[in-house]
């Protein structure tokens, strides 16, 4: 085999001075090594007027900070002008010096000579709104070129896990949006406008302002699921809450045509559409999942399945899902399906992956905090379901099982950040066959109004039937006649399929029902 000799030839720069480039080295970028974002003379303007007038702070408080300096003596300096603002004392050039010099960092700052030089720059506060505005935007700046060089660097490193990185990076921007989100106040007459808007569909709905539920006397109550709501319905285990969750699903969606999207962390989606189609065919879950059905039952599967085709029901079953990956995946919803309600099943599944905290108790909050804002930033209700605690279990007599605020998991972020509260309680669990007025609570459940922002507290009665999914009107004709399944008494709450949400001992069965609660 013979080689043959290959020759290279160096092209040299024009210029004698400049040394030959060696082959294959790369090189330079220029466009590498810019400054950090940053407006220097501005941010000593900013403090001169901050030091002349006594009422431009007020005007800046909420949109600078002393890290939204670049330089950092201009960041005690401005942190000094803070303190004397709190402290209601009057801010000027001997003021800011004497704080300077008790907190031990006036020569840090340049000395008296560098105070008596910002407030000697600038002749008014007038356009200190304006100016602040601009560092905060500079601020801005220096945090996504910091939070995408973490990134970077992440992304380069083999040892680190792409699914985590995307994680932490979703929670990280997360943290950086909310840490710069301003609300610009409104004049009230747009307001108004709104107000009478609202007041007007009311009158011409029958009272619905909002999503209706299905549920007539609900509806009444709440006039619907309304806009920018949190809601929460919670339960201790076999009481029916993603029943109740799937049935109001299914009127919204279903029966009145309106999208609806639906995640679901703990059940995948066959398994959440098997629900609904025993909800809307009226056949037992158990005989679904087997595909074990008589000649009657395969008559109505073929006769209602038609019901499902086409409807708005977006159902999302990612396990783990991050309260980031929601925000994207509803805005995306809202914008291309004009979703109008959005449910969550259930909340203690969700995680802020990519954010730090020090309990479990921090991250539910900080869950629940954000799905509140989600709800206003969309205009649209959120129901999400929620876990109790066994508190319920340890107290006794018929008032004790009735579920409160205090027995929700987390309750203090969570009963904070709802607008609504609904516990779902089934009487006849707990061997209790009447209320208090002598009801018969035979396949009957409590639909409790814990907390209402908008409204009053009540109690509203449906119908269940475990078997079938399903929540009722108590004067549905449709729902009283129809058949027992398997010979159980048709009122009865029948059979509940397992669910991951109960996790734990459960309270003890009735005798009505010998099947695995969820």
């Amino acid at each position: 085999m013979s080689y043959e000799k290959i020759s290279y030839t160096i092209a040299m720069p024009e210029s004698s001075n400049s040394r030959p480039r060696r082959r294959n080295q790369t090189p330079i970028d220029t466009n590498y090594g810019h400054l950090q974002p940053q407006a220097l003379d501005i941010e000593k303007v900013v403090l001169g007027a901050l030091m002349i007038d006594k009422d431009a702070f007020t005007v800046v408080s909420e949109i600078i900070r002393p890290e939204t300096f670049y330089e950092p003596r201009n960041q005690k300096i401005f942190k000094a002008v803070q303190t004397l603002n709190l402290a209601e004392k009057p801010v000027d050039i001997m003021t800011v010096t004497e704080e300077l010099k008790k907190e031990g960092t006036l020569e840090e700052v340049g000395g008296p000579g560098y105070i008596v030089e910002l407030s000697s720059q600038v002749a008014s506060s007038a356009h200190i709104e304006y100016h602040a505005r601009i560092l905060q935007q500079k601020f801005l700046a220096r945090q996504l070129i910091q939070f995408a060089s973490m990134i970077e660097t992440d992304a380069f490193d083999e040892t680190v896990d792409v699914d985590d990185l995307m994680q932490k990076a979703e929670g990280k921007l997360f943290e950086i949006s909310q840490t710069n989100m301003t609300q610009d106040f409104q004049q009230i007459d747009a307001i108004v406008k709104q107000a009478h808007d609202v007041l007007m569909q009311a009158a011409n709905s029958k009272g619905l302002t909002g999503v209706p539920s299905g549920y007539h006397e609900l509806d009444r109550i709440t006039a619907g699921w309304q806009p920018s709501d949190l809601v929460i319905i919670a339960g201790r285990p076999a009481m029916g809450k993603t029943s109740f969750a799937l049935s109001i699903a299914k009127n919204i969606a279903v029966d009145l045509r309106q999208p609806v999207a639906f995640f679901s962390l703990e059940m995948n989606s066959v398994q959440l559409v098997n629900r609904i189609i025993s909800n809307v065919c009226s056949i037992s879950g158990t005989k679904i999942l087997r595909g074990d059905l008589t000649a009657d039952e395969w008559e109505r599967f073929d006769k209602n399945i038609q019901k499902l085709s086409g409807a708005p029901l977006f159902v999302d079953d990612t396990p783990g899902l991050s309260i980031f990956e929601l925000r994207t995946k509803a805005r995306r919803l809202v914008r291309e399906h004009d979703v109008k309600i959005i449910m969550i099943d259930y909340l203690q599944l969700m995680n802020a992956n990519g954010m730090r905290f020090n309990s479990r108790q921090e991250e539910v909050s900080t869950i629940s905090r954000s799905l509140k804002g989600l709800a206003k930033e969309l205009n649209i209700p959120i129901l999400a379901l929620s876990q109790l605690n066994r508190t319920v279990e340890q107290r006794e007599g018929p008032d004790g099982k009735v579920p409160q605020l205090s027995d929700l998991r987390e309750s203090g972020a969570i009963e904070q950040d709802a607008d609504m509260v609904l516990f779902v309680h089934r009487p006849e669990y707990y061997h209790i066959y009447e209320d208090a007025n002598g009801n018969d609570m035979h396949g009957m459940a409590k639909i409790i109004i814990a907390k209402h922002r908008k409204g009053a507290t009540a109690d509203v009665t449906l119908r269940f039937r475990g078997e079938f999914t399903r929540f009722a009107n108590p004067d549905d004709e449709d729902f009283t006649q129809l058949p027992a399944d398997d010979g159980d008494n048709p009122f009865s709450g029948g059979e509940i399929i397992g669910s991951r949400m109960n996790d734990g001992p459960l309270p003890s069965l009735s005798s009505d029902s010998d099947t695995p609660p969820f």
